[in-house]
């Protein structure tokens, strides 16, 4: 039995050196699980500042779009006024050359015959 013994003992001393190499690996396992997780915590926690950061982002974005529109109608409105303000104003020049026109008419000798010194126009 002395052979049965030791060949007992060297499984033992194998399945022990066995079990202590599988803890060592998962202790150092267990290390690295801890890294990733905490890499992971790192990496959500800026994800959640990138996130609020994008919409605050979007949050200006839209009121300067608004705000855009906004001035693109008063752009086009102001545009068409100046367009009405011109027409306006080129109607009131043809009226006022007219009136001129009509006002040098009316200043000019009535009569285009011609009259002699003297005569009287009967």
């Amino acid at each position: 039995m002395s052979g049965a013994g030791e060949a007992l003992q060297g499984y033992n001393a194998a399945l022990l050196e066995g079990l202590a190499e599988l803890r060592a690996r998962r202790d150092e396992l267990s290390g690295r699980i801890r890294e990733e997780e905490a890499e992971r915590a790192r990496l959500q926690s800026r994800i959640a500042a990138l996130t609020e950061r994008l919409a605050r982002s979007s949050e200006r974005t839209a009121r300067h779009l608004a705000a855009r529109r906004q001035l693109d109608a008063c752009i086009a409105e102001s545009e068409a006024a100046y367009g009405k303000i011109l027409e306006s104003s080129q109607t009131l020049l043809d009226a006022l050359k007219g009136e001129i026109g009509n006002a040098s008419k009316a200043s000019e000798p009535a009569s285009t015959s011609k009259q002699t010194p003297g005569q009287k126009h009967s």
